[in-house]
């Protein structure tokens, strides 16, 4: 792997040894509320206030372990760092190497330590809990993680509800929980704590959403931030002993590489030294003779029924691998009900389509070729084609060690050379190693692109980094962004839930210049358009994301001047060819 500005450099991790006959602690976290179960997306709780809120996110970093014995000596657990998140249901931890013995408290604490979160991020593996791209809570340019996330909706009274996001973040902010557990450890055990959220939000400081402010980024002198730390210690509690003989899992079988040739190349994966690791599949293995061969079926023809279609008839390299038309058109120009996606970047993706209805490439770019709405043909009948053309039967050899040809291994193909299409150099990358300067329009752009609107707080920004921060340019999650709704319902119809209802994907704002037309329809042709949505034209309703649905009614109520210079920022995203 090629890391564009660095030097190669090797991480060296030191085993420890674990003391005679180690045992585990495993840690599970349910979510409450004053007691009660804590559901997502369920606007039914009512806080010290009186408010009625629902929680639709609570992600956060755990991390400094430590379990005390009975004579008053603690005991830290080396490296331990924990992501939890509600809404992908991670809720437990292991602590491993523990000394068996009998101890009566258990400590850790809400945040990285200062280390870690000063430390830069784009140096843990893809499945480290402090990987950007795997937690969504680093904050990108301006450093460190956000060590918890509450977001959600709330009203008084009978208001419209509007949306609310805590964010606790810095290092004077990391907060430590001290539980008293009396624990057992002679053998592996289990702790299941209870997070309250009630407590979080009222005691023994109470917040008010509508008074106090709906959206905290913890800046120095914070109350909102103040109050979150003051409450945190209190929001755990020991729950009960589990027994974890039924739960231990037994290790994963390691991945074996499919269908991999005796003799290959390995392909020399480029990407910014600034880009979190990607998760690259481990049984898809990238080499120069699968890529080529991906390379090939991407532009070609005879994967659609008529002859007329390949994949890079929908996505055009000088768009950015998009197609610059409101909808795809499909064999006899059928048309499509989506804007063609751009493809760059997908290293990093973990679903894909606008509505995420698949979690690999090799399964989405075999889609395109049976909807009968875009090339409209069996995979039978492709490979037939392909195994009738004499110049793919030696490529197919190179690639998989045999000359048969089947639909597994087109979509093995593909997603290796999808998986090689990066983008990295634009004018602004080019500005933040300093071999460029950005104007004034586009640093005011920069400024406000990530700059919270919070009137409370004194900050009118843009408040585009929510969803569009790091250096990905996207949290590739699906947002609800406030368009009006139409016979579309996004996500709502992979999931069945209400909540996913007008919910789509976020691209990425990288080439965001070749891209247009803009959403999922195509419905904005320019990016003064896009901006203008979001300065005031966002249609609200139940399931608008809460970083939109915080702001007022009337928008973010941006000047002419800096509308301009948020689109002049934009358009520094984009890689010019040649530069």
């Amino acid at each position: 792997m090629n890391f564009s500005g660095f030097n190669t450099f090797l991480i060296a991790i030191v085993a420890l040894s674990a003391p005679l006959n180690a045992v585990t602690l495993d840690i599970a976290i349910r979510y409450t509320v004053q007691g009660e179960p804590m559901l997502l997306d369920s606007l039914r709780y009512q806080n010290g206030s009186g408010e009625t809120m629902s929680f639709s996110r609570l992600s956060y970093l755990l991390s400094g372990f430590a379990i005390e014995r009975d004579d008053g000596v603690w005991f830290e657990v080396p490296a331990s760092i924990a992501w939890m998140d509600a809404a992908s249901r991670r809720s437990t931890y292991r602590l491993e190497n523990l000394r068996p013995g009998n101890y009566r408290a258990l400590r850790f604490h809400v945040g990285p330590d200062a280390a870690a979160n000063n430390a830069d991020p784009s140096i843990y593996p893809a499945d480290h809990p402090l990987n950007p791209n795997r937690n969504g809570l680093h904050w990108s340019w301006q450093g460190g993680y956000i060590f918890m996330a509450v977001e959600g909706y709330f009203r008084s009274g009978n208001t419209i509800p509007k949306g609310y996001a805590y964010h606790l973040a810095r290092d004077p902010n990391r907060t430590r929980v001290s539980l008293a557990a009396p624990l057992d450890l002679s053998r592996d055990a289990g702790l299941l704590l209870d997070f309250d959220l009630g407590v979080l939000l009222n005691a023994p400081r109470r917040l008010s959403l509508e008074k106090d402010g709906n959206a905290t980024h913890s800046r120095d002198g914070d109350p909102i931030a103040a109050a979150l730390v003051a409450n945190l210690p209190g929001a755990f509690r020991v729950a009960q002993l589990l027994d974890t003989a039924s739960t231990t899992s037994r290790p994963a079988a390691p991945v074996k590489p499919l269908y991999l040739p005796e003799k290959f190349t390995p392909y020399r994966f480029t990407m910014s030294r600034t880009f979190p690791v990607p998760d690259l599949p481990r049984d898809n293995p990238l080499i120069e003779e699968r890529v080529d061969l991906g390379k090939k079926l991407f532009h070609e023809p005879a994967l659609s029924r008529d002859l007329s279609l390949s994949c890079a008839s929908c996505h055009d390299a000088k768009a950015a691998f998009a197609d610059s038309r409101r909808v795809s058109l499909g064999v006899q120009d059928r048309p499509g009900t989506r804007n063609a996606m751009p493809l760059f970047n997908l290293a990093w993706k973990s679903s894909f389509f606008w509505d995420g209805r698949v979690n690999s490439l090799r399964e989405q770019v075999l889609m395109p070729i049976k909807d009968h709405a875009e090339m409209d043909e069996t995979l039978d009948r492709v490979t037939a084609k392909l195994a009738a053309d004499p110049t793919y039967l030696p490529r197919f050899t190179a690639a998989f060690g045999a000359p048969k040809i089947t639909s597994e291994k087109i979509g093995l193909a593909i997603e290796q050379y999808l998986l090689t299409l990066t983008s990295f150099d634009s004018k602004f990358d080019r500005a933040l190693r300093g071999k460029t300067i950005l104007d004034a329009d586009e640093k005011r752009g920069f400024e406000l692109f990530m700059t919270e609107y919070d009137p409370r707080t004194g900050q009118l920004g843009g408040d585009c980094f929510h969803c569009h921060g790091g250096p990905l340019l996207s949290d590739h999650q699906f947002h609800n962004n406030g368009l009006k709704p139409g016979k579309d319902v996004g996500r709502l119809a992979i999931t069945g839930l209400e909540n996913d209802r007008g919910k789509f994907a976020t691209p990425s704002l990288r080439n965001i210049s070749l891209t247009a037309p803009y959403m999922h329809d195509g419905q904005f042709a320019t990016l003064e358009e896009v901006v203008a949505h979001y300065n005031h034209g966002v249609h609200r309703s139940p399931s608008l994301d809460p970083n939109l649905a915080k702001h007022p009614e009337e928008g973010l109520q941006l000047s002419p001047s800096d509308q301009r210079a948020l689109v002049a920022f934009l358009k520094t995203l984009t890689e010019q060819a040649g530069q």
